[in-house]
């Protein structure tokens, strides 16, 4: 199978792609902007295989999009701006590209007629949970982010094409991942760089907000299996199911660096920081056998690991607009 992998330099993009090229025989297509968050180096040693091409374009442009999907079977859509913070800043990017930029995917591959697209998308577009309970694929979505609205409304979009022209499209929704090369303005890669230079770690509110962590390879290994044998039409949640407080997860990444919980600096909350995020994921392990293999401690041990063994891949990412970003957003809390 030929695949294209749109935002496939980015953080689970790129897990997904050497994936594939690893442990499959598909062909693989990466289609990146290289925004701030894309990096190459990601990608690194993958055109060895001889199966993988990089291409770099916009997915809101159809003439970047259209003769790539006219040589691919399948499309999997990683390609957003993802960053809740930054859609407060300013979600006009995000709605560009997480909107606009799906519907373009969608009409380029209905025009190519491939055999499968899949939208990988959040738990987050369901909003907020109370104490108890989990979402499900039948849970109404009601997001509360220019974030998670922008990627609702893609996930609304890519429904549309299947009641209306039964076009062959998947989404899936997903919790938190963490791993290798996640860009570190993300909570987890943010606070195991700060602690190793001992720099605060800034922790939102009361730091009790609960999110339900998943190993990106993991998830990954969630798509590949909607990407076999995933049915049409279907929506797919992929949880953990490690559930764990901000203010827990500061505190195991502290342990594992052997860093003082001094370094921990409470920050006036987010707006709109929803509580909780919790995924059943039922359906898929009943559906299409996947089910998560990390825990959650031996995942954060190998992602700590993996952040001290490649400390020159994080330092390059954390120059330049990021440090930019880094002090409008959190200058003044």
């Amino acid at each position: 199978m030929r695949v294209l992998v749109t935002g496939g330099a980015g953080f689970i993009g790129a897990n997904f792609a050497r994936l594939l090229v690893g442990e499959t025989d598909h062909n693989v297509i990466v289609l990146d902007k290289l925004t701030y968050a894309g990096n190459l180096k990601n990608l690194e040693g993958l055109e060895k295989s001889g199966r993988y091409e990089f291409v770099r374009g916009d997915i809101a442009d159809g003439a970047s999009v259209r003769p790539i999907m006219q040589r691919v079977d399948a499309a999997v859509n990683f390609a957003a701006e993802s960053h809740v913070d930054r859609s407060i800043l300013d979600p006009t990017e995000f709605v560009r590209t997480n909107v606009m930029g799906t519907l373009v995917l969608l009409q380029e591959a209905k025009g190519a007629g491939i055999k499968k697209f899949i939208q990988v998308s959040t738990d987050e577009v369901y909003g907020s949970l109370g104490p108890t309970g989990r979402f499900t694929e039948e849970t109404p979505i009601a997001p509360n982010s220019p974030y998670s609205a922008s990627k609702a409304s893609a996930d609304m979009l890519v429904r549309s094409f299947w009641e209306t022209f039964r076009f062959p499209v998947v989404i899936t929704r997903c919790s938190n991942n963490y791993g290798p090369y996640q860009f570190p303005e993300k909570v987890i890669p943010l606070f195991i760089a700060n602690a190793l230079e001992d720099k605060p770690l800034p922790l939102y509110g009361d730091g009790l907000n609960v999110r339900d962590w998943i190993h990106v390879r993991d998830h990954c290994r969630a798509i590949l299996a909607v990407l076999n044998n995933g049915k049409p039409g279907e929506v797919y949640n992929i949880g953990g199911d490690a559930e764990a407080t901000n203010l827990d997860l500061t505190r195991a990444i502290l342990k594992l660096l052997e860093k003082p919980e001094s370094l921990i600096k409470y920050v006036k909350d987010r707006p709109g920081h929803d509580r909780r995020y919790a995924m059943d994921s039922a359906k898929i392990q009943r559906e299409l056998g996947w089910r998560p293999e990390y825990t959650f401690e031996r995942g954060m041990a190998d992602t700590v690991k993996w952040y001290l063994g490649n400390r020159a891949w994080w330092e390059d990412v954390r120059s330049g607009e990021y440090q930019d970003y880094y002090r409008k957003w959190y200058g003044d809390r």
